[in-house]
Order: structure tokens, then sequence, then C-alpha cells
């Protein structure tokens, strides 16, 4: 029997490896809306972050998400994502 192998991914915020089950999906449809994909399978590109606030504060610091989907983006995204953040708690 093969073991599984875990796809990790690193998030944006920390830049920590982790298991991508274990990290939330930031997606940019090809409209270009930014928006969380808590499913991981909106089509478009991805960025990913721990499940914790504070790499979502880091990410917004870093400009990280202006980045990963090679585009600006504007702080009122980053207001988007921290509501729909608290949202899903």
């Amino acid at each position: 029997m093969q073991n599984k192998r875990t796809v990790e991914r690193q998030c944006i915020g920390c830049r920590e490896n982790k298991g991508k089950k274990d990290l939330i999906r930031i997606v940019k449809t090809p409209e270009g809306d930014i928006a969380l994909d808590f499913t991981g399978r909106k089509n478009g590109r991805g960025a990913y972050l721990c499940d914790n606030y504070e790499c979502l504060k880091k990410a917004r610091e870093r400009k990280a998400l202006s980045r990963s989907f090679r585009m600006d983006v504007p702080d009122d995204i980053y207001d988007e994502l921290e509501r729909e953040w608290h949202d899903r708690e």
C-alpha cells in the first residue's frame, strides 16, 4: 500500500509550509474578483493563509496578495476579506 503524499502550500502571512487542508485559500477569479474560498474548489489563481487572523494581518502589511496575484490589491479588498473572516466564526 502506498502512502499518500500530503500537498503543502506556503502561507502568504507567516511564510510557513503547511498541509493544504490546514490553510484557507484566497482566490482571484478570472473576472478579477478576490474572495475567500473555504472549499478550495473555486476557479482562479489561489493564495493560501493559515486559519489564523494574525496571518491575514501580516499579509496585509506585506501586500502579499498583490505579489501573489500580480496586481494591485486595494485596502478595501483586505477590509472585505476581514469581514468575511469574522462572519464565518
